[in-house]
């Protein structure tokens, strides 16, 4: 047997005492401390900067302003329609900004676009801002029709402008949840222990923050007698987020300490206070513009909050070297006694 094989001994060069001595009772030597080499982390920091949190924002409030576009035009609700279109168009070239920024030249999301690996999140993730792009960006051009003459040919892509629109919102809010989940998958499967143990939660926390926010959106550009369905997405969105951060905040042992700890637990407390504040204005601001405003602000500032909290989890979960070498000898402990 070799020296790797042997059971564990005493200091003294004898087998650890036993209480009792029936077989299975409790070792009396206490279990040793972690400790990793040198103090050093296991694994690398993410090498994302905070561009890469503002741009899980700006993405979560392109998808849910969309969402609400759709469903305004469905309904005639004109000033929430516009409203949507407009917040998802400028919170595309913001979200398009911040991609390129992290990858540090324009060409390289260029060069993303000539494969498609299903297998990747990246990738897939490219594929559906750029589809997600295209539709949203039609959608908001048809917001000008309006304004443009009814003579000649001008006149006449005029009055097809509307029904482009339609078809380019619908197709956004149909890619809209892909867009504001798929970044939830691609912090999912990194190596990072505390986004990696989130995986079945944390697309929902996502989603339910893009639903907030563009919910948010509708309740402060439109009238209140037009931003129902945008309060009741923004409410129905909170409480989503709420209950799956919860989730990922208690229910994942030593995994979920790094999203109450710290930076990252000071900013998911301070979202779940404005998330829940924006959501109980949402309900009772139903006939007061200055209500609904700052309801929606609270519920945007939860939601920036929310991601920076969730990207700050991911740091300092990288940075303690516990929280990826107890969990995994956890899981072999718990094979070997299977």
């Amino acid at each position: 047997m070799s020296r790797k094989s042997e059971p564990a001994r005493a200091g003294n060069g004898h087998r650890p005492q036993r209480k009792g001595g029936g077989r299975g009772d409790r070792v009396m030597v206490p279990p040793a401390d972690f400790r990793s080499y040198y103090g050093r982390p296991v694994i690398k920091p993410p090498v994302w900067t905070h561009d890469v949190a503002a741009y899980l924002f700006t993405g979560g409030l392109a998808a849910g302003a969309a969402l609400v576009a759709a469903g305004a035009d469905l309904t005639g609700r004109p000033a929430l329609r516009v409203t949507g279109r407009v917040t998802a168009l400028a919170a595309l070239g913001a979200s398009g900004y911040l991609l390129v920024k992290d990858l540090g030249r324009p060409e390289r999301f260029l060069n993303m676009l000539r494969v498609a690996k299903p297998t990747s999140p990246m990738s897939m993730g490219t594929w559906i801002f750029s589809a997600f792009s295209a539709a949203a960006g039609v959608a908001a051009a048809a917001e000008v029709a309006p304004w443009l003459p009814r003579d000649g040919a001008v006149g006449l892509a005029a009055r097809a402008l509307p029904a482009a629109g339609r078809v380019g919102g619908l197709a956004a809010a149909a890619t809209a949840p892909a867009l504001a989940t798929y970044t939830a998958v691609l912090f999912s499967d990194t190596a990072n222990p505390a986004w990696h143990a989130a995986y079945p939660r944390l697309p929902f926390v996502f989603a339910g923050s893009a639903l907030a926010s563009g919910g948010a959106a509708g309740m402060i550009g439109a009238p209140v007698r037009e931003a129902g369905p945008a309060r009741a997405l923004a409410v129905a969105g909170a409480a989503l987020e709420l209950t799956a951060t919860h989730g990922v905040e208690h229910r994942m042992g030593l995994l979920s300490e790094p999203y109450r700890i710290g930076k990252a637990g000071r900013l998911l407390r301070a979202a779940r206070l404005l998330t829940a504040a924006g959501a109980a204005g949402a309900l009772l601001g139903a006939r007061s513009r200055v209500v609904s405003t700052l309801a929606g602000a609270a519920l945007l500032a939860g939601s920036v909050a929310t991601r920076f909290g969730v990207f700050e989890a991911g740091k300092t979960a990288a940075e303690d070297p516990k929280y990826t070498v107890v969990p995994q000898r956890e899981r072999l402990a718990a094979r070997e006694g299977a």
